[in-house]
């Protein structure tokens, strides 16, 4: 293949790949990104609105979106709740029997004074007893006039109820009392002072009736003379107040909290606020307006804020991917970040699939949403730091989309399933080897799922009935298997579509009983074991530089697999048999050995093996130089005396060049391989010299321009082969300082290696 026939195809190779690295592409499908998040949260936190007018009918049936405060039967219920509420008593502690004890503590001490007459004690009597009763009732107003537990309406109360209920001693008694004895004082203290407590412990709105009591009481007291028992009698029911009184200002206190406590009535979500043809009224138009639902009186505010929850969301997303491979570099093709958007399209739409089922009695039904297909996907096909900051952005969705609570935008208690989940599911396939690994994830789920639910609803058993946490459960156990089963059938659409090769596939195609393996053992046994070394050079550079390492190692088992159409014309297979090369033209010779890398690519196709297994198979030549046979040509040309009729360019491999690390890793791993097996006493020095002259043979032959290969990673390839091939072929190298290798053996291994001294470059 000429020069221009390369570039022709490097260029269509480009266009048909450019839209994979297009920066432009990349804008357009984050603004996909965007606009996907903001369509899939839109319905739950984006009302609804009407084109309607007051006194028209209204063309379309009107439902509330979510639960509307109805203010008319809300002020309803308000005032219902107010009207229950009775009138507010406060019950004082006034403490009646010291009033009785401090006026028969003064008749003791003015009986006692014989400078005052009969007819003035009476006299005093007569004005300062009752007097005594407001004195005492307006003391305590004074005493607790500034006190935060009594209202001020409340002592105007207490004192015109006071003076209401006033008792009048009759003129008898205010003559009999001078004439007690100190005495007679003593003995009826106690007695009055227990008649006037005990009448008083309990709440009296009245006087009167407890003032009733008290000629009973007095009659079967210790009291023996009948003078005594009159004035206790009288004194007891002068000294007895009410002491419960009705409180203007805490009534009007208790019908507020009334209406304060009194919970807002609510249209249900669902319920019809307009019939289809109604006609519209003021009532309705204003309540459709205070809820934002009119065209006309449109909100902006929660189109923006959603507009900003989108931007925020894509954009951390974005700038992650971003940071995790550097600030200059963007880690993923677009081809790869439309698969990420399709992976968490399916998540979303799951999401929304099971919250039509929910109802807000029977919200548990959001269990069963599989929200961690998307984690697990993301882990299989694309990276493990992103599916962790996916599940991040997987339970904020499930918070808002799987919500039934109208009163709060999230409900954190499936943000936290989601996240439990999606984590768990994280950790159980992040290093799987195997389908049936899927399924020990799948159950991992199920435990991990039921365990979160269980945590909540010990943390916030309130909201949580036995019936609700026993179908939750069910429900988030069903969701697990249906996790399972989604990743199971979406695995191979991914892999098909998007040429995804996941590490699940990788080990499948590695395992030594495929076709084409077998094949490969049976009929090339040297190629085989060949392929193997190669797989395990291959595996250690690659992952040294960050390159999937596992795809490598696969990558090479089947690189050449062309080689078993005709396998006696490469060394490896060579046992006991002379060299085919040695007797037929090197032309033909070099068609043979660049026919195998077609031949393989063929192979493979049949078998429907991946595309980034055949791209390994193609380039890992690339367009080297078949130096051997070109001199051979030579010589067979300058022997018979003509002039040559073919020049470099037709002794290279037609390509292409190696366009990822993998196949670049493989093609060095597959010289080294080779250039080491045709040493016969290889020395450390050799092997190092001949790891260094095969990659920088290839860089000077510009094999690697069109991969991302860095020097800084050559230098690290170089370093790990040198190792790995220590480890390898340990027994059979020479570690003396130096050990020369005669030219005679060089010239025969020339002769047995049909691509030369350079065998490590050709082959």
């Amino acid at each position: 293949m000429t020069n221009n026939d390369q570039q022709k195809r490097s260029a269509f190779q480009s266009r048909i790949t450019g839209w994979k690295h297009s920066t432009g592409v990349r804008y357009v499908l984050f603004a996909l990104l965007v606009v996907m998040f903001y369509v899939s949260l839109a319905p739950k936190l984006l009302p609804e609105t009407y084109d309607i007018a007051v006194g028209l009918p209204s063309d379309k049936e009107i439902m509330a979106p979510m639960d509307i405060p109805d203010t008319k039967a809300t002020l309803k219920a308000q005032e219902e709740a107010a009207e229950k509420v009775g009138q507010v008593y406060t019950i004082l502690p006034l403490r009646n029997e010291t009033l009785v004890a401090q006026m028969l503590d003064r008749i003791f001490r003015l009986n006692q004074d014989d400078q005052v007459s009969e007819d003035d004690k009476i006299k005093i009597y007569r004005e300062e007893l009752p007097q005594r009763v407001k004195d005492y009732v307006q003391n305590f107003i004074m005493n607790n006039r500034n006190s935060s537990v009594y209202s001020p309406t409340l002592f105007e109360e207490v004192t015109q109820r006071v003076d209401e209920q006033q008792y009048h001693i009759s003129e008898e008694t205010f003559i009999k009392i001078p004439r007690l004895t100190a005495e007679d004082i003593n003995e009826m203290k106690p007695v009055a002072a227990d008649i006037v407590a005990r009448l008083t412990a309990d709440p009296i709105v009245e006087a009167q009736a407890a003032r009733a009591k008290v000629a009973e009481m007095v009659s079967t007291s210790s009291l023996s003379k009948r003078t005594a028992r009159e004035v206790v009698q009288e004194l007891a029911r002068l000294s007895i107040t009410a002491n419960k009184f009705y409180d203007e200002e805490a009534t009007k206190t208790a019908k507020v909290e009334a209406r304060e406590n009194t919970p807002t009535v609510y249209i249900k979500q669902g319920d019809v606020l307009v019939q289809k043809g109604e006609r519209i009224t003021q009532e309705m138009y204003t309540l459709l307006e205070k809820n934002g639902l009119l065209k006309d009186e449109v909100n902006y505010s929660p189109q923006f804020g959603l507009v900003l929850l989108s931007l925020l969301m894509a954009t951390g997303l974005m700038l992650f991917i971003r940071q995790s491979e550097g600030a200059s570099r963007f880690k993923y093709n677009n081809a790869q970040f439309v698969m990420l958007l399709l992976i968490i399209f399916i998540t979303i739409l799951s999401m929304h699939v099971i919250n039509i089922l929910q109802t807000e009695q029977q919200a548990y039904i959001g269990y069963l949403a599989p929200i961690a297909t998307g984690a697990m996907l993301i882990t299989l096909l694309l990276d493990l730091p992103l599916a962790y900051i996916c599940s991040i952005l997987f339970s904020i969705l499930a918070s808002i989309i799987l919500n039934q609570r109208q009163s709060e935008i999230f409900d954190f208690q499936f943000g936290f399933f989601a996240l439990v989940t999606s984590f768990a599911a994280i950790f159980a396939i992040h290093r799987a080897s195997q389908r049936s690994t899927l399924l020990k994830a799948g159950i991992m789920i199920c435990l991990f799922g039921a365990l979160s639910i269980f945590t909540l609803q010990l943390i916030d058993n309130q909201d949580w009935t036995q019936n609700s946490t026993l179908y939750a459960l069910g429900f988030s156990v069903a969701g697990g298997l249906v996790t399972t089963i989604l990743v199971i059938g979406l695995m191979p659409f991914f892999e098909v579509t998007f040429g995804i090769l996941s590490a699940l596939k990788l080990v499948e195609l590695s395992n030594p009983n495929h076709p084409l393996l077998r094949k490969l053992l049976t009929e090339t046994p040297g190629t085989y074991h060949h392929s193997v070394m190669v797989g395990n050079l291959s595996e250690a550079a690659a992952e040294a530089i960050g390159a999937n390492g596992l795809l490598c190692r696969v990558g090479s088992y089947y690189h050449d697999i062309g080689k078993t159409k005709r396998p006696s014309y490469f060394i490896e297979n060579q046992n006991n048999m002379e060299n085919p090369h040695d007797f037929i033209d090197p032309k033909l010779s070099k068609s043979i050995i660049i026919a195998h890398a077609r031949d393989g690519v063929e192979m493979q196709k049949d078998y429907k093996l991946p595309k980034p297994i055949r791209d390994i198979a193609e380039q890992h030549h690339g367009t080297t130089f078949l130096h051997y046979f070109y001199h051979k040509a030579l010589r067979l040309a300058e022997e018979q005396g003509v002039e040559p009729d073919f020049t470099e360019e037709d002794f290279r491999y037609p390509g292409p060049k190696a366009q990822s690390k993998e196949a670049a890793v493989v093609g060095i791993a597959d010289s080294v391989e080779a250039a080491v097996r045709s040493l016969r006493k290889p020395t450390v020095e050799q092997v190092e010299s001949m790891i260094e002259k095969i990659i920088k043979s290839r860089l000077d032959d510009h094999q690697f321009n069109e991969c991302d290969l860095t020097m800084r990673e050559l230098d690290l390839i170089a370093q790990t082969l040198k190792e790995t091939v220590m480890g390898i072929f340990h027994s059979r190298i020479e570690y003396p300082e130096e050990v020369k290798k005669s030219k005679e053996n060089e010239e025969k291994d020339r002769g047995q290696n049909v691509n030369g001294p350079t065998a490590g470059l050709e082959q």
